[in-house]
């Protein structure tokens, strides 16, 4: 660069950079702040008695008791909700990928319609649930809540584990058959396993989001002090925990919400450690 010649190039860069730093900064600081005041607010009542009794006397305007109905109905809802929309999620992203073939316009046209319903809001499910279990002639209940919050999460495990399995080189395919393998074979045998870290990883994030929606589930859970014994019990849920008891009158009641937000939140950033760690353990058997 000749001297006196202002250089525009890097002045572009350096403005690019700063703008970087300040949204990570942004976004990291959200985060901290988020976790802080939730922190803040649910230890000093969260305790032995909260995470291991039921509420007394009503979650509303009940002062005892505690959240662990909420925790128990979360925990069934969540894993119930993410093996249902696994065992149909998984079979859809191996036809896509194996037996159609990635650039089929089949393929093409499936991926477009899972973009869309990821953007759908989740609301829009909790009513298609409560529209769908009036049809069916069910009532609120844990059985609702878990088809309803599977078909919330079946675009974002579709879309997630395509995008897996779509970074499986193409050459391994061409080995598998070449060897004789089927396309089942090929499938569950080969592919399956290349991506599995990625699979686990897809799940948990759908799990993830499927326990910590509330929306989905408003209409269709329901909400009880009790444990739910069977699917066709209502089911309190922790989300919905914290929706209903910060509008309580009784400071104590509110507590428990802020507890129920802190357990929420560690249940939450365990499911995401742990999906890394899982990935990266069995990451060291995947062919780059």
């Amino acid at each position: 660069m000749k001297p006196g010649v202002f250089d525009f190039r890097r002045l572009e860069e350096k403005i690019f950079e700063c703008l970087m730093v300040i949204s990570t900064l942004l976004v990291v600081g959200s985060l901290l702040l988020i976790i802080g005041n939730v922190t803040a607010r649910g230890v000093g009542t969260l305790s032995v008695e909260m995470l291991t009794q039921t509420p007394k006397g009503g979650y509303y305007l009940g002062g005892g008791g505690g959240i662990l109905n909420a925790i128990v109905g979360s925990v069934f809802l969540g894993l119930g909700a993410t093996g249902l929309a696994l065992a149909v999620s998984l079979p859809v992203v191996i036809c896509l990928n194996v037996f159609l073939g990635r650039q089929a316009a089949t393929a093409r046209v499936v991926r477009f319609v899972m973009d869309l319903l990821w953007g759908i809001p989740s609301i829009v499910y909790g009513a298609f649930g409560f529209l769908l279990m009036l049809r069916l002639g069910m009532r609120e209940s844990l059985g609702a809540a878990i088809v309803t919050v599977a078909i919330l999460e079946l675009p974002i495990m579709i879309r997630a584990m395509d995008e897996v399995m779509r970074m499986v080189p193409m050459e391994i395919f061409e080995a598998s058959y070449s060897l004789g393998a089927t396309h089942l074979e090929t499938a569950f045998r080969v592919v399956v396993r290349q991506a599995i870290p990625g699979l686990i990883t897809s799940v948990l994030m759908a799990f993830g989001r499927g326990i910590g929606d509330t929306a989905a589930v408003l209409f269709t859970a329901g909400f009880t002090d009790n444990i739910p014994a069977s699917l066709h019990d209502k089911a309190a849920t922790l989300p919905l925990a914290i929706f209903f008891q910060l509008g309580s009158p009784l400071e104590e009641v509110r507590d428990r919400a802020y507890a129920a937000a802190l357990v929420l939140t560690v249940i939450v950033l365990t499911v995401s450690i742990v999906s890394r760690l899982i990935s990266r353990f069995f990451s060291r058997n995947v062919v780059r």
